[in-house]
């Protein structure tokens, strides 16, 4: 089975409760999983596990990136990631006009790295409910699905 790790950004906790739905996903799955907060997150450690993920909130009214995934983010672009998968998650309000950007954007890096798009990324308006775990769970299985697909 595949390694995992998930990276993310919590300010309310919505985005790292995202994160732990994910882990128990992955280890149901049987994937090997770590899980770590983007302060103390460096982009190179992705080189060493089969799916790399991100979960992030975008912040305030211009969608900025929050300040605590900032570098990971401008890093992560110098990192080579050539036949690894990877996905995307993150927690918004709807009420903003650009609801959860920052999930996007992370797309636009990844890109850069050379690795594969796994699965549509997942948006979580505010805290997740019953449908948003069931969309992260399924967000696993395709990742994985993605994962076996490329080394089949």
């Amino acid at each position: 089975m595949p390694s995992v790790m998930i990276v993310y950004a919590s300010l309310t906790g919505n985005t790292e409760e995202c994160a732990e739905i994910l882990e128990q996903a992955f280890i149901e799955l049987g994937a090997d999983v770590e899980v770590v907060e983007s302060i103390v997150a460096d982009p190179e450690d992705y080189t060493e596990y089969d799916i790399n993920i991100v979960g992030t909130y975008t912040y305030g009214t211009d969608a900025d990136l929050p300040d605590e995934i900032v570098d990971f983010y401008e890093e992560l672009e110098d990192v080579d990631l050539s036949g690894k998968i990877y996905g995307n998650f993150g927690s918004g309000d709807t009420f903003y006009e650009k609801y959860c950007k920052s999930v996007d954007d992370f797309d636009e890096q990844f890109e850069k790295t050379g690795a594969t798009f796994g699965a549509e990324n997942v948006k979580v308006n505010l805290n997740p409910e019953e449908e948003d775990a069931e969309n992260l769970k399924a967000f696993a299985k395709k990742l994985i699905a993605a994962y076996e697909n490329k080394t089949a």
